[in-house]
């Protein structure tokens, strides 16, 4: 019998999700960073939101744990951010070997709080358990939040010509910015007063493996321009691509609209670059080599 290994991430959450079956009042089922839900106040809808961090996969055991802390809850308000919404409340699971020193567990949640209240949103409650000696500690984080129907971005929408813009500068977040970066939440909720975005994602996996991700839920293929995509310092393209763990924002947008959105983004955030890397296509690239895959053999 074939393991996980051998499919792939992708693969192994195609075959998955074929398994469920939607019930009423979804809107937005799998496949998206959020799911989308009846509820809300008038006018909107409901976004529902789950993630992890392992350890040894998304932080070192040396790692302070406040910062991980931050990072636990952060990722999670990052995939409310890439639908245009905004979180309200947590819940969080712990599953932690019985060695682990309380010290380490409350600056986790001071972590975790901090975060949560830098974003105007409660950890309102969750679960503990235990794991097997030698077994990784375990954090997930899932979460409740809200959107205006209208305003709700989606990563199939993109269309072709649209023009492919990336938030912040890409590459070398295991130098640490993988446990600290800030959530592109305010960012994400002026771009959806602001613009007509067709298409919008977070980038955890690298853009090599998430560009390719919206073109093809949109139906599209993809030109990048691999010399504009914006590198931190001492970066090279191919780690800007492959990385992963950016965790900014990804969007498609009409290319009548660009110049007007530049423009504006200039004056509303000048200190975070927004850089125009490229467009979607009917045809053109479908696939990059590089990023990060769970399952990958």
């Amino acid at each position: 019998m074939p393991d996980l290994s051998s499919f792939g991430e992708e693969a192994v959450v195609a075959r998955l999700t074929t398994l469920l079956e939607a019930g009423p009042g979804i809107l937005i089922g799998p496949g998206d960073d959020c799911a989308v839900v009846e509820g809300g106040g008038r006018g909107e809808v409901e976004l529902l939101k789950t993630d992890c961090l392992v350890g040894g996969v998304h932080f070192l055991e040396e790692a302070a744990p406040g910062k991980v802390g931050w990072k636990a809850i952060a990722r999670t308000l990052s995939d409310f951010a890439a639908m245009g919404g905004w979180p309200r409340h947590l819940l969080v699971t712990l599953a932690l070997p019985g060695s682990c020193e309380m010290r380490w567990v409350e600056q986790l949640y001071r972590g975790m709080n901090k975060c949560a209240r830098a974003f105007d949103c409660s950890i309102v409650g969750g679960e503990t358990s235990s794991v097997p000696a030698g077994a990784p500690s375990m954090i997930s984080v899932a979460g409740t939040g809200t959107a205006k129907r209208s305003q709700v971005v989606l990563r199939s929408g993109g269309r072709p010509g649209d023009v492919l813009f990336v938030t912040g500068r890409l590459g070398g977040s295991l130098r640490g910015r993988h446990l600290t970066f800030t959530p592109r939440l305010v960012e994400a909720n002026w771009l959806v007063r602001n613009c007509p975005l067709h298409a919008m994602m977070d980038l955890s996996d690298g853009l090599a493996r998430d560009l390719p991700r919206l073109a093809s839920t949109s139906g599209c293929g993809f030109l990048l321009e691999k010399d504009s995509v914006p590198r931190s310092r001492g970066i090279t393209v191919e780690e800007a691509l492959c990385d992963g763990e950016d965790y900014e924002l990804l969007l498609a947008v009409p290319a009548r609209s660009a110049k007007r959105l530049e423009s504006a983004w200039r004056k509303q955030f000048p200190r975070l670059p927004l850089s125009l890397i490229g467009s979607l296509t009917a045809e053109g690239e479908s696939d990059l080599s590089g990023g990060w895959d769970h399952f990958a053999g």
